[in-house]
């Protein structure tokens, strides 16, 4: 955990270093008190990297909650739908409209907020939620919001076409203190439920029955976790666009160096898919300085090779 947690910080000041204005006249200005270097951090800089660990340390944190709710070490946040729904909602909004960037983020937050309450009612009979029928479910939802995402890149103009483009691709540019402020809300009460959550998932690796057996509270664990899950998947998506791959790589990080304990693994995970993040971000800032590519692109490039690695690992098994 010392080590997740250096690694972090490191990452967070090279990214807060990586700009058009270079780190030594960053850090010089910064203590000399120079105001253009600290409105640069204030205003640009800082907003955006909090921004990007924010986001790196939510989907993380839902990954390593999906992959043990549904046994399956290739589980994201998008595996129910609700990233695609919450893509879908901003989409629309910004293909069809001139929605401010507050708006965007409400249409998504809605539309994920409204996909989840529809699969949680569907799938659940007489007190008990079907996390197999969910996985079903979340196929098609994922399938249906690409094919309204697609429609709405058709019928968009240039200019939002460019938009929707890069917002697609995912990217931490837009960042404000207003999106710094709920990501971290949205963490905070993640990290916060950690405690009620550890022992559950440790006995759910061996099965529902197994779990319920044991004393866990097995339809409420569900219910939390899954409304969890939606949260810090939709405040991703509604703040930075669609980032992949975190919610995936970070948690086999802190598995690979904490073990399987949920007690270490869930805050784990919260510092690797930070680290992550800033290290992609800074990235992307510094192969095309001084322009930036987008995020997405930095961590598909990573986390695209570590996914192959994982199957045929899982196949040798």
């Amino acid at each position: 955990m010392l080590a997740l947690g250096a690694v972090m910080v490191s990452a967070l000041v090279v990214d807060l270093s990586v700009g058009p204005l270079s780190w030594s006249r960053l850090w010089h200005g910064l203590w000399q008190g120079d105001p253009l270097a600290w409105q640069v951090v204030g205003t640009l800089r800082l907003p955006r990297v909090l921004l990007a660990a924010g986001v790196g340390g939510l989907l993380a944190w839902a990954g390593a909650v999906m992959q043990s709710l549904f046994r399956n070490p290739l589980a994201d946040p998008g595996l129910i739908g609700v990233s695609a729904s919450a893509g879908l909602g901003a989409v629309l909004l910004i293909a069809l409209t001139a929605a401010s960037v507050s708006m965007q983020m409400l249409a998504a937050f809605v539309m994920a907020g409204g996909v989840l309450w529809g699969l949680y009612r569907l799938g659940t009979r007489h007190g008990v939620t079907d996390l197999a029928w969910l996985l079903l479910a979340g196929i098609a939802i994922n399938a249906m919001a690409s094919s309204g995402i697609g429609l709405s890149l058709y019928l968009s103009s240039d200019e939002a076409l460019r938009r929707v483009t890069w917002w697609l691709l995912g990217s931490f540019s837009a960042a404000s203190w207003l999106m710094v402020g709920l990501v971290f809300t949205g963490l905070f009460v993640c990290v916060a439920a950690t405690p009620w959550l550890t022992r559950a998932l440790d006995a759910w690796w061996l099965g529902e029955s197994s779990a319920w057996q044991v004393g866990v509270a097995v339809q409420r664990i569900k219910l939390l976790s899954l409304a969890l899950v939606a949260l810090a998947a939709a405040l991703a998506v509604a703040t930075s666009g669609m980032i992949g791959f975190v919610g995936l790589v970070g948690p086999h990080v802190a598995r690979l160096l904490l073990g399987p304990g949920h007690r270490w693994l869930l805050p784990g995970a919260v510092l690797a898919g930070m680290s992550l993040t800033l290290l992609a971000d800074a990235a992307a800032h510094a192969l095309l300085a001084p322009g930036e590519l987008p995020v997405g692109l930095m961590l598909s490039a990573l986390g695209g090779p570590f996914f192959f690695a994982l199957l045929m690992r899982l196949r040798r098994v």
